[in-house]
């Protein structure tokens, strides 16, 4: 029996972990196996300074991407082993991952590596979850509360969430840095990345969405009739300090979340723009009580008279985010960026995403 997986189950669980959502889908990550450990790099060249100032959501997305590709491997037969930030010199370097094989592959197993194929971001108005009590119950027993602190928002905090977003946004509308980069990452893609304009919300959802953030509207949005207001349920998850250390954890439980909420029929919509500015977080803070730092929204609901199944995003080549090598340690983090940009800007404290 094989002790290492192959190559071939390496590069699909690459492929797979690589559907994980990242800010406008900019996937700054960077795997490399040398054919029996694989490492996870950040790649601070596809990190937007203007959007993510610290790195944040850089290390967020990284963290969803990892646990989505533990999920594949869990599905092909393996266990991850995970060291996460094993050199403290090197902080582009996220996580090592070692692996044994599995007495058994369950359904769950199964499942929850088909639900990544499945999830994508849905940026519609939502209906209210049915048996929210059941779901809620579920989401919280799949991870541990010691990593993060899961609030969710009753409806009466909606107000205070969309004056947050419509102040984050007029604060950023003469921010030239953030328009630049909102614009160019959305709207199009190049060669895999970026967000397409059919998977922008149309000018009169993004007025039923009240909380979520403000993209251009693109004459292609093809908006769609309807008066629906967004009744999603709003899920909080806050860490102690925001540390980069908590971050990456914070980013492999969004992965659980939103794989559980796919598998249980919910559309999901990870939200960022509120946690990326002070006022935003203070008014997360207020709302839940809670003194840490606010990491992220996510929208949970059901789609209202509409198929669930959207356009997937574009997704950049397998041989772009996975280098196979035969020493035991790459001598450079695989992306063309140098070490010490790449640390500076993983390093700073993980405060905004």
């Amino acid at each position: 029996m094989d002790t290492v997986p192959t190559g071939e189950t390496i590069g699909e669980a690459v492929r797979v972990a690589g559907r994980a959502p990242s800010l406008h889908n900019t996937q700054p990550w960077r795997w490399s196996f040398d054919g029996q450990i694989m490492r996870l790099f950040s790649v601070p060249e596809r990190m937007l300074p203007a959007t993510d100032t610290s790195g944040r959501q850089m290390l967020l997305s990284c963290g969803i991407a990892l646990d989505h590709f533990r999920v594949a491997m869990a599905a092909a037969g393996w266990r991850s082993n995970i060291t996460r930030f094993p050199d403290p010199n090197r902080r582009v370097h996220l996580a090592t991952v070692s692996f044994q094989r599995a007495d058994l592959v369950t359904d769950a197993d199964l499942t929850r590596a088909d639900a990544i194929s499945r999830r994508h971001t849905d940026r519609r108005p939502f209906l209210a979850p049915p048996a929210w009590n059941d779901v809620e119950a579920v989401l919280r027993a799949s991870f541990s509360p010691a990593d993060a602190a899961l609030d969710v928002l009753a409806d009466d905090s909606r107000p205070a969430l969309a004056h947050a977003a419509r102040a984050g946004a007029a604060i950023r509308r003469y921010d030239a840095g953030y328009q630049a980069e909102l614009h160019w990452w959305t709207g199009h893609d190049f060669a895999g990345e970026g967000v397409p304009a059919q998977a922008l919300p149309s000018p009169q959802d993004h007025r039923r969405v009240s909380i979520d953030r403000s993209f251009p509207a693109f004459p292609d949005s093809s908006p769609e009739p309807g008066t629906e207001v967004d009744h999603s349920m709003v899920l909080v998850l806050t860490t102690d300090s925001g540390s980069p250390e908590e971050t990456l954890r914070c980013g492999e439980i969004v992965s659980t979340l939103l794989l559980e909420c796919t598998l249980l029929g919910l559309a999901t919509c990870p939200l960022t723009n509120l946690t990326e500015i002070p006022r935003g977080r203070a008014a997360i803070g207020e709302l839940t009580g809670r003194a840490g730092k606010p990491q992220i929204l996510i929208r949970a609901g059901t789609v209202a008279n509409r198929p669930q199944e959207e356009p997937m995003t574009p997704r950049l080549p397998l041989a772009e985010i996975l280098e196979t090598t035969t020493t035991a340690m790459p001598s450079e983090p695989p992306t063309a960026g140098g070490t010490d940009t790449a640390e500076q800007a993983t390093g700073r404290a993980a405060g905004e995403m």
